[in-house]
């Protein structure tokens, strides 16, 4: 496996001879360009996460990706695609994506305020064999798959505090980590709040910033 963090929640995952985009959102760039994707898969509707103006060029130049959505995303974004190509996945139900096994976890966005309507959201969590196991957790820290080997984990949120974060991780036991989610940190928050993230888990922590590849 070959992982690339293509800025914020945006992340290029990379084997059993697939290229699998998660969480192509509004904060981030580098994704803009790709090709020869085999699927675009979006954990929730916020446009972080999917972003409204550049997705729809995005599959139009990968019109061979499957692509895969929490169910309410194509009722709030034009992804420019007809609804023949999507595949809406909702919590507890699986596909496969050539030999990856991808399954959806939790179904509800992380609570921002009571007083702001709930959307829903999935974790993503994909199984091959012979392949670590990895969890795109999206916007919600409330799934806890077994199993899990390589886990991306939300930095800074207005929904989410260290304190659940560290716990998070804890819970979830996978070996290792990477930040996502940091589109609103400079340097020094990033540094951090990952810092914290090695000193109190036991997790090994990787570092992906500046869009560097790393072989699992």
């Amino acid at each position: 496996m070959r992982i690339s963090h293509l800025g914020h929640s945006a992340v290029l995952v990379e084997g059993g001879g697939q290229r699998l985009l998660i969480d192509p959102g509004v904060f981030s760039s580098s994704w803009h360009a790709l090709h020869d994707l085999d699927a675009v898969l979006i954990t929730h509707l916020h446009p972080d996460h999917v972003d409204p103006q550049h997705v729809p060029a995005l599959l139009a130049s990968n019109p061979d990706a499957r692509v895969v959505v929490e169910p309410g995303v194509p009722d709030a974004v034009d992804l420019g695609v007809d609804e023949g190509r999507l595949t809406r996945l909702a919590a507890g139900q699986e596909l496969s994506l050539g030999p990856w096994q991808l399954e959806a976890v939790g179904g509800d966005h992380a609570v921002i305020h009571r007083d702001l309507p709930m959307i829903g959201n999935v974790g993503l969590v994909l199984r091959a064999e012979g392949e670590p196991t990895f969890f795109h957790p999206g916007d919600s820290l409330a799934a806890v798959p077994a199993g899990v080997d390589l886990l991306a984990v939300p930095t800074h949120a207005p929904w989410a505090a260290m304190k659940e974060h560290i716990d998070f991780i804890r819970a979830v036991g996978a070996g290792r980590l990477f930040p996502i989610h940091d589109g609103l940190l400079n340097d020094r928050g990033r540094a951090m709040v990952v810092g914290r993230f090695a000193e109190m888990t036991s997790t090994e922590v990787l570092d992906l910033a500046h869009q560097r590849p790393q072989e699992l």
